[in-house]
C-alpha cells in the first residue's frame, strides 16, 4: 500500500489542471505554482508560456517538455529532480494532466518512488461536457478516443452498446461524422447524445438529440474546435435480430466470415446466433422474416 503521506522526499509533483479555453479558469493556486515551482513539466511548452502570459504570470522554473514521444524517456529524470528536492509542476495542454493527456507514467513512477504527489485540480472537458449535455450523471464513464479503424472502433462500441452509463468521448472535428454514425449504428439511431464544442471559448455550442440527427449535422457542416460526445447509456432494451443485421454486414464487409461476424454480434448484442443468422440471410434475399 501507498500513501502520499508516507512520500520520503524532499520535494514534491504538484498535478495541476489548467484552462480548456478560457484564462479566466485558471485557480490561484495554478497561478502560484507557476511562479514557484522550480521544475515544470509541459506537454507543450509554446503554449505554456502563452498561457502564463495572457494570465500576467512570470515563470521563473526550468520548464521541460513532457509529452506522449518522451514520457517514459523523461519520467526517471523528474523522479531523481524531486528526490533530490525540487517541487515539480506538471500540466497538460488543457485540462487535468493524466486523463487523456500525459501524466499517468509520472504519477505511477512517483508512487513507486515514494514522492509525493497532490494535485490543484480546475477546468475539465470530461466532466464540463457531461454537465452541459442533459444526460444522466450519476454513472458515467470516460471512453476517450475511440479507434481510428473501421473494425476495431464497431467491435469497441459492440462492448459498450450494452453499457448502462453515460458514455463521454472525445474526437477530431474532421471525424466527427464517421464517429457519429459508427454510434448511430451500433447504438441505434435514437439513441441520446450531445456534441459540445469549444467549451468555455467565444464560440462554445452544445447540440443535442438523437445519434442519427447529429449525425446528419454533422455530415453536413465544417466542424471546429475541441470536441467531446457525451451518450446516453443503454436503456437495457434487447435489440432484435433485425436491429443487429446492419452490425453483422459491415464485418462481413471487412473480410470477416459471415458465421463469426454473426457469432461476435449475437454475443454483445444478446440475440439468438441462429435467428440473427436467419435475419441477414433473409437481408441478403429480399425475404421477410417471420
Amino acid at each position: 500500500m501507498h500513501s502520499s503521506r508516507e512520500a520520503d522526499s524532499a520535494g514534491q509533483i504538484i498535478v495541476a489542471a489548467t484552462p480548456i479555453g478560457n484564462p479566466g479558469d485558471a485557480s490561484a493556486r495554478l497561478l502560484e505554482w507557476l511562479g514557484s515551482a522550480d521544475l515544470i513539466a509541459a506537454e507543450d511548452t509554446r503554449r505554456l508560456l502563452k498561457l502564463a502570459g495572457s494570465l500576467g504570470v512570470h515563470v521563473p522554473g526550468r520548464i521541460l517538455s513532457y509529452h506522449e514521444h518522451n514520457e517514459a524517456s523523461r519520467t526517471a529524470e523528474l523522479i531523481a529532480s524531486v528526490r533530490a528536492g525540487a517541487n515539480l509542476l506538471m500540466v497538460s495542454d488543457a485540462g487535468m494532466p493524466a486523463v487523456s493527456d500525459p501524466g499517468y507514467r509520472l504519477v505511477e513512477a512517483a508512487i513507486a518512488a515514494g514522492v509525493r504527489v497532490t494535485a490543484a485540480p480546475g477546468p475539465s472537458a470530461v466532466l464540463t461536457a457531461l454537465a452541459l449535455s442533459g444526460l444522466p450523471t450519476d454513472r458515467f464513464a470516460f471512453e476517450g478516443f475511440l479507434p481510428r479503424k473501421a473494425g476495431e472502433r464497431a467491435t469497441r462500441l459492440r462492448e459498450l452498446s450494452s453499457d448502462p452509463r453515460t458514455l463521454v468521448f472525445f474526437e477530431a472535428p474532421h471525424r466527427l461524422a464517421v464517429m457519429l454514425a459508427a454510434l448511430a449504428e451500433v447504438f441505434g439511431a435514437d439513441r441520446r447524445a450531445a456534441i459540445a464544442r469549444e467549451l468555455t471559448k467565444t464560440y462554445e455550442e452544445v447540440l443535442r438529440g438523437g445519434l442519427a440527427e447529429l449525425r446528419d449535422w454533422a455530415e453536413a457542416s465544417e466542424v471546429r474546435g475541441e470536441i467531446a460526445v457525451v451518450v446516453a447509456g443503454s436503456s437495457g432494451i434487447v435489440r432484435s435480430a433485425a436491429d443487429q443485421v446492419a452490425a453483422v454486414q459491415q464485418l462481413a464487409g471487412q473480410g470477416m466470415r459471415l458465421k463469426d461476424a454473426v457469432a461476435a454480434v449475437a454475443e454483445s448484442s444478446a440475440v439468438g446466433k441462429r435467428d440473427l443468422y436467419e435475419a441477414v440471410v433473409a437481408a441478403r434475399t429480399g425475404k421477410a422474416t417471420e
